[in-house]
């Protein structure tokens, strides 16, 4: 019923994808070498001393604003005593 051959994709073993891989890395280590990322020379190990002049700087001095602390309420009055209860009992 089929109008040409069937294709069937078997897997295969991804031999171009290893390839492929392999070639890379070859590309970006060979890279790295011309560039002189890789030191493959030695070159004695030279130090290389940076130094950077930097500004002090300094926060303003700001004076704080003086903070009062809140008025007490004044303490209220004691209360007058009870009137004493009549001695008859009535």
């Amino acid at each position: 019923m089929a109008d040409g051959p069937t294709v069937v994709n078997a897997g295969g073993s991804g031999g171009g994808t290893a390839v492929a891989i392999v070639l890379a890395i070859i590309a970006i280590v060979g890279l790295l070498l011309f560039s002189g990322v890789i030191n493959i020379h030695g070159g004695g190990g030279q130090d290389i001393n940076v130094k950077v002049e930097a500004p002090k700087v300094e926060a303003p001095k700001v004076e704080a604003p003086a903070a009062s602390a809140p008025a007490k309420p004044a303490a209220p009055a004691p209360a007058a005593p009870a009137p004493a209860a009549p001695a008859n009992g009535g």
